[in-house]
């Protein structure tokens, strides 16, 4: 595969990434460098890993999720959209409960963001292609994006107020939508 390939799609892989840690970011009273960090390393991991999981599974896997893996991203990406405009109406319960950069939602958030990873992964392995450039690279970029869109996402933050965590889960729920369309 050459660079420009590469890079092409692994910026395209890390558009959902971008997307998901802005709305998240945005939703967050406070972006501290542990949430940061904690959705940068887990989104580009999980990039990383998906594309590996998808060349080594590759047949069986493909067959298993074939037709269900955008329906897949797009039902979790909504039930953790609802989540939270649903904790931005107990404004008291969510900055004690929840925090989506932890736990479940963070493992959601970061398989969501990379089932694509995983069909660019089997496509990879079906064409004989190495594996191990591709998934660095597809994970740095998804570590950069993620780490772009939650700066934005802080700013954007900072200008919704209490709209905040309405707009992000809106976003991600508008995020698993287009998956599936």
């Amino acid at each position: 595969m050459d660079t420009p390939t590469l890079l092409g799609t692994a910026v395209a892989l890390g558009t959902d990434a971008f997307a998901v840690a802005a709305a998240v970011a945005a939703g967050l009273d406070r972006l501290t460098f542990r949430h940061t960090f904690r959705l940068t390393w887990h989104f580009g991991l999980f990039q990383s890993m998906m594309t590996l999981i998808g060349w080594f599974g590759g047949e069986k896997l493909s067959a298993f999720l074939f037709g269900m893996n955008d329906w897949i991203a797009c039902g979790i990406l909504c039930v953790l959209g609802v989540n939270m405009i649903r904790q931005s109406y107990q404004p008291e319960t969510r900055t004690q409960n929840y925090d989506p950069t932890r736990g479940w939602s963070l493992v959601g958030l970061s398989v969501a963001t990379s089932i694509d990873a995983l069909a660019v992964g089997l496509s990879l392995g079906l064409v004989g292609v190495s594996i191990w450039k591709p998934a660095l690279v597809i994970g740095l970029a998804a570590l950069f994006m993620t780490l772009a869109g939650a700066g934005l996402g802080r700013k954007a933050g900072i200008h919704l107020g209490e709209w905040a965590e309405r707009f992000g889960g809106t976003v991600l729920i508008l995020i698993g939508i287009r998956i599936v369309l």
